[in-house]
């Protein structure tokens, strides 16, 4: 019976033994995906000290370091905070023990990771994050494999119908650089409008010039046309050519798609930017793209994906077959079955009913022998 205190807080859940299977079959796929490919994995500390912490995050994703739990440190007497984010701590390590290493260089995460409080869309506050972050090299190449990368895990997670969404997130700068002039003051005002796809907005900010940004969207090739026809100048050819060669890369392993207004998540991404969706999924998949390390500055590209965010697109995976130890039953029998991929369950006491503890078969003198239906 459930008592009072047995209450989990807000945001918070168990993940009981079928969809536990499920997170934990993802996370191995995916981290066997990124080792295959040369990433070596990296387990930084669920705590940091804030001020290290915040600080690596500062212009990252809006609000993250604002979301960080945080408490004093008996030990050092300096505040401590529960990380919110694995990203910025890659780069740390990156920045710091690994700044020696040779570039580029290929690092992969998986960790827990929990806010204050969660958004409407989104009430998790806790979340199990996976990625893979490129550090060393701000090329089309690089960002190629990222994205590929991303695809080729949540393809071996089991997901299907993946279609990944372009961005541009330094779009605005580049542009009103020299193309189409803005005063710092109506920068933020167009981008703000941009995002919220207001055209008599951004006509109010004087972004008229913007406006065709936001009918340069839609299935790759179609938006990339209409994207290069309000390039006139020429500012973004570099960026489009290089969003043309990576959608080349992925080929048909995914629908791909072009938003290049689209700023949500990517405020601290340089020039390119992506995210990724899936068949039964009501929200994305996963993000990443072009960042520079924060204290380093150092070009990275990466993505993120939260492995429990799936669980429900995901397919349950194929369990082993179990088989029932009785009393004194043959331990070395046991361990033998165990190497050949069974699970096992032995019997603690007289009266136990196996089948009802999940095993289709009970060990003999002879071997495992399929129970029968009761």
């Amino acid at each position: 019976m459930t008592q009072p205190n047995d209450l989990l807080p807000e945001g918070l859940e168990d993940r009981l033994p079928l969809e536990a299977a499920r997170i934990t079959a993802m996370m191995r796929a995916c981290l066997d995906v990124l080792d295959a490919h040369g990433y070596d994995r990296v387990r930084p500390p669920l705590l940091e000290f804030e001020a290290s912490l915040a600080g690596r995050m500062a212009g990252a994703v809006a609000g993250e370091a604002r979301a960080m739990f945080r408490f004093v440190d008996p030990a050092s007497l300096r505040t401590l905070a529960l990380r919110s984010d694995m990203t910025p701590q890659v780069g740390r390590i990156a920045a710091t023990s690994l700044n020696t290493a040779a570039r580029p260089l290929r690092l992969a995460y998986c960790g827990d990771t929990v806010v204050i409080k969660a958004s409407q869309l989104d009430p998790a506050r806790e979340r199990l994050q996976l990625g893979a972050e490129l550090i060393g090299s701000d090329s089309v190449a690089a960002a190629s494999e990222a994205v590929m990368l991303a695809i080729e895990a949540l393809t071996a997670a089991g997901l299907t119908g993946i279609s990944v969404d372009f961005t541009l997130p330094d779009l605005v700068d580049t542009l009103s650089a020299k193309a189409f002039p803005l005063s710092d003051d109506q920068i933020e005002a167009v981008r703000r409008e941009l995002d919220t796809k207001d055209a008599g907005g951004l006509k109010a900010a004087g972004g008229a010039a913007y406006l065709p940004l936001l009918y340069a969207t839609g299935p790759f090739d179609q938006a990339l046309a209409a994207l290069r026809e309000v390039d006139a100048g020429g500012a973004l050819k570099s960026r489009l050519d290089g969003l043309e060669q990576i959608a080349a890369h992925i080929g048909h392993a995914a629908r791909i798609t072009l938003d290049p207004t689209e700023r949500h998540g990517f405020e601290y991404q340089t020039w390119f930017g992506f995210t990724l969706y899936a068949e039964g999924l009501r929200r994305a998949a996963g993000r990443g793209g072009t960042y520079r390390i924060a204290g380093s500055d150092e070009p990275a590209t990466g993505f993120t994906l939260y492995l429990d965010r799936l669980a429900d697109a995901a397919p349950q995976p194929e369990a082993a077959r179990t088989c029932y130890l009785p009393l004194g039953h043959d331990r070395a029998a046991a361990a033998s079955l165990r190497s050949e991929g069974w699970r096992t369950r032995a019997q603690l006491a007289e009266g136990e009913d196996a089948r009802a503890l999940g095993c289709g078969y009970i060990l003999t003198a002879i071997g495992p022998a399929q129970l029968g239906q009761p």
